[in-house]
């Protein structure tokens, strides 16, 4: 399954859903997420408007907002790699339904990104006419790691990775742990992706503490209320100092819990591996553990250079897809039988 069409075209949109949230990140992170103020097209255009009847007819069409053409060729680059990615998830639910009387071929997870996809368009739609809604901007970024993640899971599926059973009754906590480890980092990643819809990265500008204080002032209620209606203009933030600094530090205070946790977790594939396949991953998780530990540090330190924030969003996709990874190969070494062939672990 390896060599089959589905399967390479399952790894090449896995590639561009990564380079697609790179890229979201990338967006915000420089502000340009109103580069464009309509959607899908900009300014009334399918392409940035470049000459000067372009310009005149934007202009006219969206007076309070001047054309700032390098952001909103960011916002148009952003969009072109989206639909891209979206036409390719399209192909592969075309494939599948085609053949699905193919043993191994999967069906459901095809069909599923098909509406999954869907809805990411319409959260892309919101982002901008609803003027960067901390929660849909929130939305929209767990709903393209979710499309990265279930790609991920698709094509480990598809290739027959990982399949060949191992008798070891350790798997049976360590599958509760990798299950809980997911959890963990997706919790801390709504977290983060709430920290950057804020703007609160920078209202703890020293590290450990926060504003020379360890527990500073803050307001729960404040900095947690998910939705503030759609006419507000979201852009810069509009929560007090208070909101934003109980955002940034229970960021903080998770990625904590998630050092510990996945730490643990990576260490205990390390030292007491039942494969080599297992030992690895554990390695790797390890790494990004401690990438994005560097990176989130390096964020308060550096006053969030761009560059920097860019990979912190990068790797906290890269540390998902390997509790994601975890997960598949403990759940295909219980279903698997004795006799399966696929990759050795």
């Amino acid at each position: 399954m390896r060599h089959s069409l589905f399967f390479k075209l399952s790894l090449a949109a896995t590639s561009l859903a990564f380079v697609v949230i790179v890229l979201g990140a990338y967006v915000r992170l420089s502000d340009a997420g109103l580069g464009c103020p309509d959607w899908p097209g900009c300014y009334g255009h399918m392409s940035v408007p470049q000459s000067s009847d372009e310009l005149t007819h934007a202009q006219s069409n969206f007076p309070h907002q001047p054309v700032e053409a390098h952001k909103a060729w960011k916002e148009m680059v952003h969009r072109y790699f989206a639909g891209t990615l979206g036409l390719l998830i399209l192909v592969l639910a075309i494939l599948a339904v085609r053949h699905r009387r193919d043993r191994g071929q999967q069906r459901v997870l095809p069909l599923a990104l098909v509406g999954v996809v869907i809805f990411q368009g319409l959260l892309g739609m919101w982002t901008v006419t609803i003027k960067l809604n901390p929660t849909i901007v929130m939305l929209h970024l767990l709903g393209g790691l979710t499309t990265l993640s279930l790609l991920w899971w698709m094509t480990l599926r598809q290739g027959q990775l990982f399949s060949r059973q191992i008798h070891d009754e350790r798997l049976k906590r360590l599958r509760v742990a990798a299950v809980l480890g997911l959890l963990l980092v997706v919790l801390q990643i709504f977290l983060g992706g709430w920290t950057s819809a804020n703007y609160a990265a920078l209202h703890c500008p020293d590290f450990p503490t926060c504003q020379q204080q360890w527990w500073p002032t803050m307001n729960f209620s404040e900095a947690f209320t998910l939705w503030r209606g759609t006419e507000l203009n979201f852009e810069g933030g509009v929560l007090d100092n208070d909101a934003r600094v109980t955002i940034h530090v229970m960021h903080r205070l998770m990625a904590l819990l998630v050092l510990v946790g996945i730490g643990t977790l990576a260490l205990w594939l390390i030292l007491k591996p039942a494969s080599r396949s297992l030992r690895a991953l554990g390695m790797v998780m390890l790494s990004l553990l401690f990438l994005q530990v560097s990176l989130g540090i390096s964020n308060v330190l550096f006053s969030l250079p761009l560059p920097v924030a860019v990979a912190h969003n990068g790797g906290a996709a890269l540390l998902l897809l390997s509790l994601v990874t975890l997960n598949h190969l403990l759940h295909v070494r219980a279903q698997a039988r004795p006799s399966a062939k696929g990759a050795v672990g």
